[in-house]
Order: structure tokens, then C-alpha cells, then sequence
């Protein structure tokens, strides 16, 4: 089995629901006792949220791939940045490991054409859904048209997942917000939605809407499952 190396804390909260699902996926796949072997890193992200609302991107991407390569020192053989937002410097990270990151977005395109969609809604932070880092690559790479919320949509988005879930907040009524947006992008002309935060599946859940959701944490942590335990099945 290789080991798994996550690059967490983005936040811890969604970071946990990565810890479960990944050794769940480990347990269903090989039974018995068996479990994932793990090696995460987890960063303090009060310093990381305030450099992103800074735009010091830069410096993000330093603390970033110091702790990428403890991960890499600590024996992983593969690294997931454990969260959609800061792929915005996945690239800055690859520059300074020896192992390759399993990119978030390219774990849940693969899913979507696997799944034949072509058009998809974007829910994430402002900076995933306003940016091009996230889109263009389901664009340009996979061929996948993506939509967005509208301004003040994505501010309520993007408000919910720092002020609420980032901080292990479940509200009822952020759930009837973000369910109606999802609807509002079906009726867009989105066959789905990419949950592009990995807190989001925190609050919404398939069974809250009709329209299909892809979960990215359970995606991404999916896909790290599969590349583990590739030569133990």
C-alpha cells in the first residue's frame, strides 16, 4: 500500500471528513483491519485565510510547499492539497516535491466525464468561482463548460464557508440558501454541481436536491484511495 500524504488544515473541519473517508474507502476495498497509511501535515489557517484575503498568494504558496515537503519527508508517495482553494498554487507546490500531487479538479472531472456531463455549476469560494485557475482547467483539459453564481450569490456562498463551516457552523437557513442556488444553476442549463469547498458537503447533502452533486472531498479522497491500493487488490 503507498502512503497517502495530505496537505490539511484548510479547514481541519473538512480536513476530518478526509481522515474518514479515506480509511473507510481503505477498510471497504482490503476489509479486516485494515487502514490507510497516512502521512498529514496540517497547517494553521488563520495565517493562510488572511494572506488569501490579502492576495499574497505568493507567500501562501511558500508555507504551502514547506509543509509539502515535510509530507514528502515523511514518506508519502503522493500528496493531495486537501482543499479546492488553494490549488491556485498547486503548481508552485509540484515545483519543489519529487512526488506528484493528485489535483482536485482533475479527481472530479474525470468523474464528470466518466459520468458523460458537459455543463456543471461551480459552488466554492469567490476565489474558485471567480477565478480561472479552477475553471479552465475543467475547460481546457476535460472540455466541461462550467457556470458560476451570480455576484451576490457567490457572496453568500463564499460567506457561509469562512463564517460558518470553516468554523464547524451548520445553519438551516445556509442550507435553503445554497440549495436554492444549486437550483438556480440547474435552471441555468447545469446537468450538476461540483461542492468546489471542501466544507460544503458539510452542510448540503444529495438528498436535500434533486440536482446531482459532486462532493469533491469524496471525490478527491476517492481517487487517493485507488492510487494506495492499486497492487493490494
Amino acid at each position: 500500500m503507498k502512503t497517502i500524504g495530505m496537505l490539511g488544515g484548510m479547514s481541519w473541519e473538512s480536513t476530518a471528513s478526509y481522515y474518514k473517508a479515506i480509511n473507510e474507502g481503505v477498510k471497504l476495498a482490503l476489509g479486516g483491519l485494515h487502514s490507510a497509511k497516512i502521512c498529514l501535515y496540517s497547517v494553521n489557517f488563520d495565517e493562510i485565510e488572511k494572506l488569501q484575503h490579502q492576495g499574497k498568494w505568493d507567500e501562501t504558496a511558500v508555507i504551502l510547499s514547506n509543509a509539502a515537503k515535510s509530507v514528502e519527508a515523511g514518506g508519502a508517495d503522493f500528496l493531495l492539497i486537501c482543499t479546492n482553494t488553494m490549488h491556485k498554487v498547486a503548481d508552485e507546490i509540484q515545483a519543489n516535491l519529487s512526488i506528484p500531487i493528485v489535483h482536485i479538479a482533475d479527481a472530479t472531472a474525470s468523474k464528470l466525464v466518466a459520468d458523460g456531463v458537459t455543463k456543471v455549476g461551480l459552488l466554492g469560494t469567490r476565489f474558485t468561482m471567480e477565478q480561472d485557475f479552477y475553471k479552465s482547467r475543467l475547460i481546457n483539459q476535460f472540455g466541461i463548460d462550467v457556470i458560476v453564481p451570480t455576484a451576490d450569490d457567490q457572496t453568500i456562498v463564499h460567506n457561509v464557508i469562512y463564517d460558518e463551516l470553516c468554523r464547524g457552523v451548520i445553519k438551516a437557513e445556509s442550507r435553503v440558501q445554497y440549495v436554492n442556488i444549486v437550483n438556480a444553476l440547474f435552471a441555468q442549463g447545469a446537468e450538476a454541481v461540483i461542492l468546489g469547498c471542501t466544507e460544503i458537503a458539510l452542510l448540503i447533502k444529495q438528498e436535500d436536491t434533486h440536482v446531482p452533486l459532486y462532493d469533491t472531498t469524496e471525490i478527491h479522497a476517492a481517487h487517493a484511495v485507488a492510487l494506495a491500493i492499486a497492487n493490494d487488490v
